[in-house]
């Protein structure tokens, strides 16, 4: 009994949030009472489809160059998109010209290769659009048309009686209870409640409602169009019945919102590649539903309306692989994007709808060659949608993929950031040296593959250039990011997709060689990847200077791997440090600094002046191979002073990033200490390789320090035992 209690107290209060949402939500209006809404907030309520686009866009909010709604934190985040900061602005430009010219004139076609995230894009819109529309700034509103039942009472114009279900006096049948409702007719278009408005009151209406206010870009829709054919017969005949008086036609309308939902096909509908129509009309006058409808309106001819193009009104229509449908099954869409609307059946249908669609590359180029082509794309807004260039965001990519896996299988540190920076690299073309000025031509010239990855992931300088050639590089990022912008063949075209990758994450975690899924298991997937030439377009481009070369792509890869497990492994040995490094470099700086300037440097531990430590200056320089002629050596400590300054004026206010400004100085001081470790290393090695066999020494030192290291890795970088004494047999195999 108590759990039945129970249930009807859960049920009670369940029925009382639904009712008072279901009030809140304002789901049912008369049509006056939508009049009110209108001039309480008459933005909100003349929005075109592409304005309640950039307005669900703005509701979401940016940050930074990013509109937060790719990043789905309202929904899951599987389903995020990842970097395209570009093409996001580029779709909210679109979408605001559309505002502008009152009318959605074009299609916004996506393209770029497989699997760069098109359809990922256009369904965050779709499940943005769905979320918005539940929230009192997305309310959205349709018409339906209510006919109370007869109560037989004769000399009406219609055939109705005068309603007498409420001893009140009943200003509109719009939310009589179903029992008093004879019939309901339901507008499958959407039609927007103000099209009842006839259209030369409809523009005055426009000129009060925002009189003293600020004009908005109201679409032609709004301003020209009209109802759907069925709601305009309804009007019609009921106008003729009540001989004019717009009062009493619109007591039989019911304003009602509506929700933006894909699953439902609700103002949010994906037309897939197919040859038939997307719109078409229906006969209803002799439907058994329309008995109950008046006698006055049972002799016009009622048509419905159905398809895809209905069930997108109000909201988006995505075209998926537009191009692989027939030209001709989408001609229609030139006049429907020229003029909004389209001929269906006996009538013509106003639609205010965001079209929006995806195709491939090579789709793309073919359909360039159609003759009418042209005339096409005077209605078309491409939009591109390259791979990623940025390795670090392309491993987010894979997060997903990584974290189902690690629930069968624990997943080592840096799988994601191999194959990410493997893709990335496939996608990148060489510089042309002849496109950029003489002061830059050889810098370009030898930039490697690698070093192109890094500039553009975190805009990280080859150490070999001096100062000056870094300035200039740095100062040219965005022409060399835009170099291939304009040409068929741009860079992030061609390469790796994330479908790939992902394929070969699963396919590496199925190897029963390896107990995780890690770099090692990835590579040797990546070599087989590499030899399926024939199977991917990016395998057969030709190798250009160190360019397309796929298979030492992994080896590069491999190295900066190794790199990355050597400063762990020494880490939690507790030989590296790079605390130690920057206060080396610290205190040279400031010693060198008082050299130059010819000045004495205060003692910290006794508080007297003393002269620069010409030993600490000459042990740096050394190890880090500054020139020996006391003139170069004289410039080349003018120029690390001349950095720190640069420095600090570009980051004013802000600690020195040493790591930043004097990368190579630290790569040195990494390999000097290397240099010093290698025989420690290898015992470190041969221990480990010992574990668990009879020749295992349990006592001696280089057990003991392996153990520790192997327990650091565990606790500070996440691998299993397991990996990471993979990690240090392979470390010490390919470097020691």
């Amino acid at each position: 009994m108590q759990t039945d209690h129970d249930g009807q107290s859960y049920l009670g209060k369940l029925e009382k949030r639904v009712k008072s949402s279901f009030d809140n939500n304002q789901r049912i209006l008369s049509f006056d009472e939508y009049l009110s809404l209108v001039f309480k907030d008459p933005h909100h309520h003349t929005r075109s489809s592409a304005q309640y686009v950039v307005d669900m866009m703005d509701h979401f909010g940016k940050k930074d160059s990013r509109y937060k709604l790719f990043d789905m934190e309202f929904e899951d985040p599987k389903y995020r998109v990842i970097g395209q900061n570009e093409v996001q602005e580029d779709l909210y430009l679109s979408l605001q010209n559309f505002v502008r010219e009152g009318i959605n004139n074009k299609l916004i076609l996506l393209h770029g290769p497989n699997g760069s995230a098109k359809s990922s894009l256009i369904n965050c819109i779709s499940k943005g659009l769905e979320h918005y529309s539940e929230t009192p700034e997305g309310a959205q509103y349709r018409i339906n048309w209510i006919f109370p039942v007869d109560k037989i009472s004769k000399g009406t114009s219609l055939g109705l009686s005068a309603y007498s279900g409420s001893k009140e006096h009943l200003n509109s049948y719009a939310k009589l209870l179903d029992d008093d409702i004879a019939a309901k007719v339901v507008c499958e278009l959407k039609d927007h409640p103000l099209l009842l408005l006839p259209i030369e009151d409809r523009k005055n209406f426009f000129k009060e409602l925002f009189a003293g206010k600020k004009t908005p870009h109201l679409s032609d829709y709004l301003t020209k169009g009209g109802l759907c054919h069925k709601s305009k017969m309804i009007f019609e005949a009921l106008l003729t019945a009540y001989k004019g008086d717009l009062k009493k036609v619109l007591m039989h309308v019911q304003v009602e919102r509506f929700f933006v939902s894909k699953q439902y096909r609700s103002a949010a509908v994906t037309i897939e590649p197919q040859m038939h129509v997307d719109a078409q009309a229906r006969q209803i006058t002799m439907d058994r539903s329309l008995q109950f409808l008046p006698p006055s309106l049972q002799s016009i001819s009622l048509y419905e309306l159905s398809g895809d193009l209905v069930d997108g009104n109000r909201g988006m229509i995505d075209f998926a692989d537009l191009l692989k449908r027939p030209v001709d099954t989408f001609k229609y869409l030139l006049m429907a994007c020229e003029n909004g609307n389209i001929n269906v059946g006996p009538s013509i249908a106003f639609l205010d709808t965001v079209w929006i669609g995806s195709t491939n590359e090579l789709q793309l180029d073919a359909f360039k060659e159609f003759p009418d082509f042209t005339s096409f794309k005077a209605r078309i807004e491409l939009v591109r949608v390259p791979y990623l260039l940025e390795y670090s965001k392309e491993e987010k990519i894979y997060e997903t993929t990584l974290d189902k896996i690690s629930t069968t299988k624990h997943v080592s540190p840096h799988t994601s950031f191999v194959v990410a920076l493997w893709a990335v690299l496939t996608r990148l073309k060489k510089p042309n040296a002849i496109h950029y000025t003489p002061s830059l031509t050889n810098i370009i010239g030898a930039i490697t593959p690698i070093e192109k990855a890094k500039f553009y992931d975190h805009t990280e300088l080859p150490l070999h250039l001096s100062a000056e050639e870094k300035k200039l590089l740095r100062g040219s990022m965005k022409k060399i990011r835009d170099e291939y912008s304009s040409v068929p063949y741009f860079e992030g075209r061609m390469g790796a997709s994330p479908r790939e990758i992902k394929n070969v994450l699963y396919d590496a975690s199925q190897n029963t060689e390896y107990h995780c899924l890690g770099p090692l298991p990835v590579f040797k997937e990546l070599e087989e990847l590499v030899k399926r030439v024939s199977e991917y377009e990016f395998l057969k481009q030709d190798v250009k200077d160190g360019y397309h070369d796929n298979f030492e792509f992994i080896h590069l890869v491999k190295a900066e791997y190794i790199s990355i497990l050597d400063r762990e492994i020494r880490s939690s040995m507790g030989l590296f440090e790079s605390a130690q490094y920057e206060d080396f470099l610290k205190k040279y700086i400031i010693h060198v600094s008082h050299l130059l300037k010819k000045e004495k440097i205060k003692n910290s531990i006794t508080g007297k002046m003393e002269n620069p430590d010409n030993t600490l200056i000459e042990e740096f320089e050394k190890i880090i191979d500054a020139p020996t002629s006391q003139t170069e050596l004289e410039g080349f400590r003018n120029n690390v002073i001349t950095s720190i300054g640069a420095h600090s004026l570009d980051h004013p206010g802000k600690p020195v990033d040493y790591q930043d400004v004097f990368p190579e100085f630290m790569k040195k001081l990494d390999d000097h200490y290397f240099n010093q470790q290698k025989s420690l290393m290898r015992q470190i090695g041969t221990a480990m390789e010992l574990f668990g066999t009879e020749k295992e020494d349990l006592t001696s030192d280089s057990h003991k320090l392996a153990k520790v290291t192997l327990g650091t890795m565990v606790s500070k970088f996440h691998y299993c035992e397991h990996c990471a004494r993979q990690a240090v047999l392979f470390l010490v195999k390919s470097r020691y």
